[in-house]
């Protein structure tokens, strides 16, 4: 029979420099057996939820976190036992998961444990916990999070404890009662965000029915459950009476503000504002919409205005750079990541469209569809919330018509698209009624100086006011 030894898997640093994660739930529990790249639990970031896949096949030995608790990158989370031998993948990394270390089953395991990058894994200097390997679980576990034995009690990593030596299955300790089951036999269907409120007001989802498509349960079957509005999703509130509610400041709010805080105090913010007559995108927008080429896509104001972006920063570059204070240089942007701010039910983050410079409109309106929708769902990528080089906000979705944003750290400009509205304007010296929006550009003064401002301001109001005005930029 095959050694078996233990493994551990430390929480991986999901996103570019992130130091924590909070871990929302377990979807495994001690004993039971994993495949390789299955997922054991569900992580928030302060950019995202993410879902994280075992890095091994094996068997669950322990959880040392419990569901709600922050964790700092590098801390273990999870112990594995698993054959010595590597059968069916056990014991090695998943393969092509980022920052995985390049060791193998058989290097030593005194090799230095790589704590960052997601997929790292660090030998466990003991032997396997007693316990016989369990069955395969679909319901997460419902008991308390059981802690690993003390280092002190065990051999040393070179020591491996045969199969035979542990202890038959009745000495471990008994496993937690499955969760109650609906008559599918099948533990409820949601996505994480919902997940996550049902968790936050309280509320056990066996006992949701849900309305969605093939049982799907949706945030307002919770709501409606719970009896409570919609303005509670998210919060967690740690102390609350008659007269006020105390929030924890963690995940997407704590991150939002520590980044608004830095970029208001670092950068010099400069604001441009321009109100321009749009009535000829929106015919535009009204024919594309009838067009064939564009059936099935969402158009809106926001796809011509991006589109409009990119053109005007072709002559305007500079809204396109960096401020490098470590190395004391401007980096200019030779591409374009164009981040669009979306407000979710776990706050506000401006995941990105890469490289949008090469994206035609219906691409582009394809990738504005599916960033919206998938940052809404709770579910970006924390690589899309990253590595953006210039940013729309679309405050007219809200009736807003001009605002000053704040620049997100990194970037030189955002640019604030106000409400359509009709109003009177002048046309050929006559009064009409128009179409009309107003345009809001905060730029970083240490990058940009005024008349570049000022003339990407005007070159995107030229467009959005005419769109054929771009045969002359191009």
């Amino acid at each position: 029979m095959s050694a078996t030894m233990i493994k551990e898997f430390r929480l991986p640093d999901l996103g570019e420099g992130l130091t924590e994660s909070e871990i929302l739930s377990w979807k495994v529990a001690v004993g039971d057996t994993v495949t390789l790249n299955q997922v054991i639990a569900e992580v928030e970031t302060a950019k995202a939820v993410v879902e994280l896949p075992s890095p091994f096949a094996g068997v669950v030995a322990a959880l040392h976190e419990e569901p709600g608790t922050v964790v700092e990158v590098g801390k273990p989370i999870v112990s594995f036992e698993v054959d010595d031998a590597g059968a069916s993948n056990g014991g090695k990394p998943a393969e092509g998961a980022p920052g995985q270390g390049s060791g193998t089953p058989d290097a030593p395991a005194k090799r230095e444990p790589n704590l960052v990058g997601y997929g790292a894994v660090v030998e466990h200097s003991g032997r396997p916990a007693r316990r016989a390997r369990g069955q395969v679980r679909t319901e997460p576990a419902a008991s308390p999070v059981q802690k690993q034995a003390p280092a002190e009690t065990q051999a040393p990593a070179e020591t491996r404890a045969p199969a035979e030596t542990r202890a038959p299955a009745e000495t471990r300790a008994p496993a937690a009662p499955p969760a109650v089951e609906h008559e599918s036999g099948e533990r409820p269907r949601s996505t994480p965000p919902v997940r996550k409120l049902a968790r936050d007001l309280g509320i056990d989802l066996e006992q949701v029915t849900g309305t969605g498509a093939h049982g799907l349960i949706t945030r307002e079957d919770v709501q409606n459950f719970a009896g409570k509005p919609a303005d509670v999703a998210g919060a967690v509130p740690a102390r609350s009476d008659d007269r006020e509610t105390r929030t924890p400041i963690k995940g997407v709010r704590k991150f939002t503000a520590a980044a608004m805080v830095q970029s208001a105090f670092t950068a010099p913010h400069v604001t441009e504002f321009l109100t321009v007559d749009v009535t000829p995108t929106m015919e535009l927008l009204a024919r594309l919409k009838a067009n064939r080429a564009f059936d099935g896509l969402k158009l809106t104001p926001l796809t011509i205005a991006a589109k409009a972006v990119l053109i005007a920063l072709r002559n305007n570059p500079t809204l396109n750079s960096r401020w490098d204070g470590e190395r004391q240089e401007i980096v200019q942007f030779n591409y374009v990541n164009l981040g669009i701010a979306a407000a979710t039910p776990r706050g506000l983050t401006v995941p990105n469209i890469k490289d949008a410079h090469h994206l035609s409109l219906r691409e582009l309106a394809e990738r504005l569809s599916e960033l919206t929708d998938t940052a809404r769902a709770g579910k970006t990528a924390p690589a899309e919330l990253s590595g953006g080089t210039i940013s729309i906000t679309n405050i007219g979705v809200f009736g807003i018509d001009a605002g000053t944003p704040i620049l997100n750290p990194g970037e030189a400009a955002i640019v604030a698209l106000g409400a359509v509205r009709k109003a009177p304007w002048v046309v050929d010296d006559q009064l009409a009624v128009r179409q009309v929006m107003s345009l809001s550009l905060s730029f970083d003064h240490r990058l940009v100086d005024g008349e570049q401002g000022s003339r990407f301001l005007a070159d995107l109001g030229a467009i959005l006011a005419d769109p054929a005005m771009v045969l002359t930029m191009v």
